[in-house]
């Protein structure tokens, strides 16, 4: 079965990874329909049109970035370069460090550096500044921000060695569980709790989302919930204490386009 998998994301169209994306948000847009975690007072397709135009720009930029990522993924098989290559593993377990190492330095890292180096967070905070997070504000990244990522996500195919079918294999899965746990869906405690020891769950994310420090530099993960427990930045809070958007931001214009386009530019917008 798991050879079969690894042919599957060696090979998948690119309208299985749009399907991917596009199922992932309407499927979690009917469950946030039918046990919310808050009650948004607000229209929800129109709060989705902006987070949805950001989603296409980061579509743009990574299909932009997709032959270098075909490029470095090759070189590092051809030349056994990588932490992949250091012993020999069966294939789950390859699999397996693939996307952790993957996750740590395309995900984690580069999330916890741009909370650390002011202009990087600038352009950040568009993600941080919708005030009614939903599966839709998984996407909600600056064009400058995606640019960033990718070039993290390279980083990483290079720190691991990772073939193409484990570089898609892991996008798939960062796409599906990045819109989980932005998603405004009401898990039971248990559920929520239990989940978090493997993977990132939908509490655990929106505590990233408070307005305020320490909470905003905190639980940085985007799969495994693991990184934030070895670093340090794992951090709980009751959910209904959360509150969205960023203190040094208006609250009033998170779907104001123009205004969040320019906010890495705007020198009046503090960092801190």
């Amino acid at each position: 079965m798991l050879e079969s998998l690894t042919h599957y994301f060696d090979t998948i169209p690119s309208s299985h990874r749009a399907l991917i994306l596009a199922g992932g948000i309407a499927f979690f847009w009917i469950i946030e329909g039918i046990i919310p975690l808050f009650q948004f007072k607000y229209v929800k397709w129109k709060h989705a049109k902006i987070n949805l135009l950001f989603t296409l720009t980061t579509v743009i930029i990574n299909f932009a970035f997709a032959f270098a990522l075909v490029k470095a993924s090759d070189w590092a098989v051809e030349n056994q370069f990588g932490i992949l290559y250091w012993f020999p593993m069966p294939l789950w377990l390859f699999a397996l460090v693939g996307l952790l190492l993957l996750d740590l330095v395309g995900a984690y890292l580069i999330h916890f550096i741009e909370h650390k180096v002011k202009v990087l967070w600038k352009f950040h905070m568009i993600h941080h500044a919708d005030t009614m997070v939903d599966t839709t504000t998984a996407n909600r990244h600056h064009p400058g921000e995606s640019v960033f990522r990718a070039i993290f996500a390279i980083i990483g195919i290079f720190v691991c060695g990772a073939p193409m079918w484990l570089v898609m294999a892991y996008q798939s899965a960062s796409a599906l569980l990045s819109q989980f746990n932005h998603a405004n869906i009401n898990l039971p405690t248990w559920l929520d709790r239990g989940i978090t020891w493997l993977i990132v769950s939908p509490n655990m994310h929106k505590i990233h989302h408070h307005y305020v420090r320490p909470q905003t530099d905190t639980n940085y993960g985007n799969i495994f919930s693991i990184w934030d427990r070895i670093f340090g930045t794992y951090h709980d809070m009751p959910a209904d204490q959360i509150q969205y958007g960023l203190d040094v931001l208006p609250l009033n214009n998170d779907s104001d386009l123009k205004f969040q386009v320019g906010i890495p530019f705007n020198k009046s917008i503090k960092t801190d």
